[in-house]
């Protein structure tokens, strides 16, 4: 970079040194002595001084030439006087291209008569290496006329490697702030995880490998299928991958696909406009407008109707719904999470769930493990269970022994986690000691476990859940709802119980 500025008067020559000489000591009769101790003071002062110092006539060759700047260019002063100075220290740029004396800030001041300052060149050794450095050319003039130039130059090569160690360091520490602000990320992210996911309780390799999916695929809009039975936490599971997700701040409308009315089921989802049908006298929003910018969790999904379906494909595809009576669809942006206890494979093949929508939901599938599978988990769980019963009853509870964790532990679940609440909800009802009594498989469905020991058939799903819910509506004399009804002792909600019992045939004439 050059830089320029005019020529300070300070610098301009009188005739010659004899005429300075002998106004100053003409009265002395000392001319020839004066002229030669100042040719002495200037030449000391050139020789002390640090700096490379040269001057130049007008064709650019040395008239002097300090010992500093024969020394940073590896030459002898002898051997510099006379020469051209720019072919010998300066005749190309640090690149090894050729710089033209045209070029030369030095030479251009022998046209305008401007002081240069430049700072980002190179000058050339005997031994033909570079070193950079920053010089000043400034132009000296006698009677206005001018006749050279000055040239003040120093290596600059210690202040260099000087800035590049500030530059890497700097890089560096830029480097170690950008990792450190990741790590920040990460940990808030992990804490966010760990507060989100301590719902879940268990460590468990099954439940762990689960949950690990979960962290990973939140951070995504992958529409995901939760699979897994009856009572495993499927909703916890949904609740984690939306509070986990760049939309925690949106809502999270939960739908039961199985729990809604066939002939209501696209007007909840969809929505209808005024006059949709008879009974529609205002426009509803669906569940996926309300869900705009959140997440909706599709829960026992494999109910869902087949012309439902064909309109929740095309939601999946277009990202907009068209309410029921509307005749201009709506945009929403919403992350579809779904949930089955159901092979939704196999209902693909009996005809039940269309395949192309099976594989827009089976994006991410999401197993989460059935408690037989992580019975290590139980003692945990009971644990967890007893706290939360002795938080909401606002009295202390007796403890499971080890002889009744071990029968827990026996048992195989078919109702999951839902079921493990419902038998320790159950003994702590039951008991008035310190130690919960745990009969032996307590509340278990005994005829499925006896076939297993046997080798026997084991009974459908369907088959152990009507058995199951009979024998709660039978403890509670056909109570659903209420602090003794059926529904809080399954863990379910009145209105799921009694759609439960509608589709499996359920009246108070069983027996």
């Amino acid at each position: 970079m050059v830089q320029k500025s005019r020529v300070p008067p300070r610098l301009e020559c009188s005739e010659n040194y004899s005429r300075l000489a002998r106004d100053g000591f003409a009265g002395k009769g000392l001319v020839a002595e004066a002229v030669e101790a100042l040719r002495q003071h200037n030449e000391l002062i050139l020789n002390a001084a640090g700096e490379g110092i040269y001057g130049v006539d007008l064709d650019g060759c040395a008239t002097f030439v300090n010992p500093a700047a024969a020394a940073m260019t590896g030459h002898g002063v002898e051997e510099l006087l006379g020469q051209p100075m720019h072919d010998v220290l300066h005749h190309s740029h640090s690149d090894c291209s050729s710089y033209p004396r045209h070029e030369c800030p030095i030479y251009a001041a022998f046209r305008d008569g401007l002081v240069r300052n430049v700072g980002d060149e190179v000058f050339w050794r005997k031994d033909g290496t570079s070193f950079p450095v920053e010089y000043t050319s400034t132009p000296i003039f006698s009677h206005g006329k001018l006749v050279g130039a000055v040239v003040v130059f120093r290596d600059i090569t210690l202040r260099r490697q000087t800035e590049e160690r500030l530059r890497k360091a700097l890089r560096e520490v830029q480097a170690l702030k950008e990792r450190l602000q990741a790590e920040n990320r990460d940990l808030r992210r992990t804490v966010r995880s760990t507060r989100t996911l301590h719902h879940i309780v268990g460590s468990s390799p099954a439940l762990q490998l689960a949950l690990d999916m979960v962290a990973r695929v939140a951070g995504t809009d992958s529409t995901v299928l939760i699979q897994g039975e009856t009572g495993t936490g499927k909703e916890l599971v949904a609740r984690a991958i939306h509070q986990l997700s760049a939309r925690r701040e949106g809502p999270l409308v939960k739908v039961n696909c199985g729990a809604i009315a066939t002939n209501l089921i696209e007007s909840e989802l969809f929505g209808h406009e005024r006059g949709a049908f008879t009974g529609a006298e205002k426009r509803r929003t669906g569940r996926f407008e309300q869900a705009h910018g959140g997440t909706i969790f599709l829960d026992e999904i494999s109910e869902l109707p087949l012309d439902a379906q064909v309109k929740l494909l095309r939601i999946l595809q277009e990202r907009e719904v068209e309410p029921l009576g509307g005749d201009k669809p709506v945009p929403v942006d919403v992350r579809v999470v779904a949930a089955t206890n159901r092979d939704l494979g196999e209902q693909v093949e009996r005809g039940r769930f269309r395949m192309d929508l099976f594989y827009r939901l089976n994006i991410v599938p999401l197993r989460v493990p059935p408690l037989r599978e992580r019975r290590s988990d139980i003692p945990a769980l009971v644990e967890h269970f007893l706290s939360e019963l002795e938080e909401r009853w606002q009295r202390p509870l007796g403890r499971v022994d080890e002889t009744g964790l071990a029968r827990l532990c026996r048992h195989d679940f078919p109702g999951n986690v839902r079921e493990l609440q419902a038998v320790l909800e159950r003994a702590a009802l039951a008991s008035d000691s310190d130690v919960l009594c745990i009969p032996e498989f307590a509340g278990v469905p005994r005829k499925a476990f006896r076939a297993a020991q046997r080798n026997e058939p084991a009974e459908s799903l369907k088959d152990v859940e009507r058995r199951h819910i009979l024998h709660a509506l039978e403890q509670t004399c056909w109570r659903i709802s209420g602090n003794d009804g059926a529904a809080l002792l399954l863990g379910l909600h009145p209105n799921t119980l009694r759609y439960r019992m509608k589709k499996l045939g359920l009246g108070r004439t069983e027996r």
